[in-house]
């Protein structure tokens, strides 16, 4: 791993292609470098000047007094990759490709370039960011290697005067336009920012190698990400646990969600955005914390940073407000964002009751009027609130257009900030004045303006708290390493290996048995009388199926007859079933049809697998059967799953609650269902080479104590990762 502290952290720096024009980008760079008080030494390198912006240039980074740790590459495409050579052979270690023109580019030459960039960092063991990058600003070195007018003096301090509690910030951004937008859009909250640093195409550091940088270096407390994709996979995992074991939150934007935003990633970083829901999967697993606008993103950092070592022990939130209004806004808003706004105990009510006016209340949220504010303030209502056990976190409701009942109040606020344990939030309703945000970042609360920002970033809190507590614990997958396991995983390959591309129900059950996965496979038959001799072994009635890997919807064929009462039925359904296929596919190969017996009635849920390209096998959930997909309910989650991984992935359903008791119906038998995603996912693990999809659909829940009935299966093989194997051994 080539060293990040020469790329963030040099004391020489030399930009190649620097100018004097400073309306050009390679003029720009230089003066914004050269507007901070960068404690090291700045060469310009220029073939055509001796001299650039009132400094002595060099030809080449050969002739430089001294070898330079850091080298800015502002040149045409073309010649980035001759001048990276150079600048490995001169002994510098690290190297920010600004140029543009590489594999973003339509045609080869780009992606040539661009690899050929890549081998020549692992070549010397430079730590290389871009091409196609923006560049980065080391905050605390004052270093600005950047053409963004985020960095210009005229934008502002690269440090605010008053900062929100010790922490900071970083910023690490596929993106170069958006990574320093975080910045410069933060400005005035009070956040303090360390790094930011835009990687643009990867073609050798990615967005992981840098923030596993900055946990090592120990100095970023909260991170803010903005992601296209994921090169490595395997990277990002890693860092992201790292990350979440140390505490330190990962806010990422993860854009490309959606089919134009997709073509707009590949065509500017020629990355493949991948499923959204794969991603979220795997953020989910990480607590990685999604956000969905920049505002957003930074009201979580700010929550974060002012209240790191008071993360909320639960959802139950307490609000006080002088606008009663403005309160049954922020309750809103809460309950938007899956917190609960529980009614006070009588004792801490009793205690704000004896503060309020006859027309306020302190049920909750508290209404104190205005009245109550002038006389007691702010921070007397948030204490008596925050006391209450019942209660995990406080919402103020202030208007802090006026600076007034704040200023007042300091004394009070500083006193509350040190004496309680609870996170407590301040939203104003109007906007701020800055006298109002200095006076409330002195005392650790952070300040929003957007109520529901405000309650979800309290929400994700409570969240990223609940998941690190749980992260002693390791899965608890089915069967262990026992040789028992170790069997069932050789018994199940070796019918996987001998299986064609794709496992219809009768060939896939028993491969799927050697995990305990489903119950009886029922009988192929391929006559009536063998159909009519079958049925008559159940001793009630049978379901009769298709199979043919060229029917994969049976009953779009009319290949599926259900509820099938007697042999001579069973002979006749099997001649119907036979003849609808023929109709349906006239060329199709089939194998015969299945006969089973029919499970009894309970709730349908599809379960699945599916392959990700970039994150591996990742199970599936959804309710409804067959109707999944109209119904769109499903949750993803990577494998494998213990069970209470299994039981938080039904929970992440929106109709989640139809498994319990639901109108007079008793509750399913959610239990089987989890020890059925257990041992799916133990499956998916083992034979993640081989498998590309699988679907069990639909699995009907019984009631509880009677298990789950598996009514369909299917196992596609995957062929794209053998295919690759064979090119790779060859």
């Amino acid at each position: 791993m080539p060293d990040i502290g020469k790329l963030l952290w040099p004391k020489t720096v030399a930009v190649i292609g620097a100018s004097s024009d400073r309306d050009g980008l390679r003029g720009r760079i230089l003066e914004v470098m050269l507007s901070h008080p960068f404690a090291g030494t700045i060469y310009p390198v220029s073939r055509s000047a001796s001299e650039v912006q009132g400094r002595k240039a060099y030809k080449s980074v050969a002739d430089l007094p001294q070898p330079a740790d850091l080298a800015i590459l502002i040149i045409p495409a073309a010649f980035v990759p001759d001048e990276l050579e150079r600048c490995g052979r001169a002994g510098i270690k690290a190297a920010v490709i600004l140029s543009s023109g590489f594999a973003e580019e339509s045609g080869d030459v780009g992606v040539r370039m661009q690899r050929d960039i890549r081998d020549t960092a692992h070549r010397y063991d430079m730590a290389v960011t871009g091409p196609n990058t923006e560049g980065f600003a080391n905050i605390a070195a004052a270093l600005c290697p950047t053409f963004s007018p985020a960095m210009d003096v005229s934008a502002g301090p690269l440090l605010p005067k008053r900062s929100l509690g010790t922490g900071q910030v970083s910023v690490v951004s596929q993106s170069g336009g958006m990574g320093f937008a975080f910045f410069d859009r933060a400005r005035g909250r009070g956040l303090s920012f360390r790094h930011i640093v835009t990687t643009g195409n990867e073609a050798a550091l990615e967005v992981s190698d840098v923030v596993d940088y900055m946990l090592d270096e120990g100095e970023t407390d909260v991170f803010l990400l903005l992601l296209e994709d994921v090169k490595s996979p395997a990277k990002f995992k890693r860092v992201a646990e790292k990350a979440l074991k140390a505490g330190k939150p990962l806010i990422v934007a993860k854009i490309g969600q959606t089919e134009a935003g997709i073509r707009a990633v590949t065509s500017h970083t020629a990355a493949l955005a991948g499923s959204h829901a794969a991603y979220r999967a795997i953020f989910e697993r990480y607590g990685v914390i999604e956000g969905r606008d920049f505002d957003e993103m930074i009201d979580m950092a700010t929550g974060f940073l002012a209240c790191a070592d008071k993360l909320p022990a639960g959802p139950r939130m307490g609000i006080c407000t002088s606008s009663g209004g403005a309160g049954v806004f922020m309750a809103d808003a809460c309950m938007r964002a899956g917190l609960d706004v529980p009614t006070l105990d009588a004792k801490t009510r009793a205690a704000i009751d004896v503060h309020l006016p006859s027309y306020g209340t302190s049920q909750n949220p508290v209404d104190s009027t205005a009245q109550g504010v002038h006389k007691f303030g702010y921070a007397e209502f948030a204490r008596l609130v925050a006391r209450s056990d019942l209660i995990d976190g406080v919402m103020v409701v202030v208007t802090a257009r006026r600076s007034a009942f704040l200023v007042a109040d300091q004394p009070r606020l500083l006193a509350l900030a040190r004496e309680t344990k609870k996170p407590i939030f301040m939203w104003t309703y109007t906007m701020a004045s800055e006298k109002s945000i200095e006076v409330l970042n002195e005392g650790g609360y952070p300040l929003f303006i957007n109520a529901d920002n405000c309650a979800r970033t309290m929400k994700v809190m409570a969240d990223y708290r609940a998941l690190r507590q749980q992260m002693a614990q390791q899965p608890k997958i089915i069967g262990g390493s026992s040789p028992e396991r170790a069997k069932n995983r050789a018994d199940a390959r070796a019918a996987l290996t001998a299986a064609g591309d794709t496992l219809i129900e009768w060939r896939a059950r028993p491969v799927l048995a050697a995990y305990g996965i489903g119950g009886d496979a029922g009988r192929l038959v391929r006559s009536p009388a063998e159909a009519e001799a079958a049925a008559g072994t159940f001793g009630r009635p049978v379901a009769l199926k298709i199979q043919s890997t060229d029917i994969p919807h049976k009953t779009e064929a009319g290949g599926v007859e259900l509820n099938v009462s007697g042999a001579a039925a069973a002979r006749a359904s099997y001649e119907r079933v036979l003849a609808a296929a023929n109709r349906y596919a006239p060329d199709a190969q089939i194998d015969g049809v299945l006969v089973q017996p029919m499970a009894p009635a309970g709730r349908e849920v599809i379960l699945g697998v599916k392959r990700d390209p970039t994150w591996g096998p990742l199970l599936m959930v959804g309710l409804g059967g067959v109707l999944v997909e109209a119904l769109g309910d499903f949750a993803l989650a990577p494998v494998p799953l213990d069970r209470a991984g299994a039981r938080a992935l039904l929970g992440r359903l929106k109709g989640a609650q139809i498994l319990g008791r639901y109108r007079g119906a008793p509750p399913a038998d959610t239990g089987a269902l989890v020890e059925l995603m257990v041992r799916l996912s133990q499956f998916a693990e083992d034979h993640a080479d081989e498998i590309s999809a699988i679907d069990l659909n639909p699995v009907i829940v019984h009631i509880e104590g009677q298990g789950v009935s598996l009514a369909d299966a299917l196992i596609v093989k995957q062929q794209l990762h053998r295919s690759e194997n064979r090119a790779a051994a060859e």
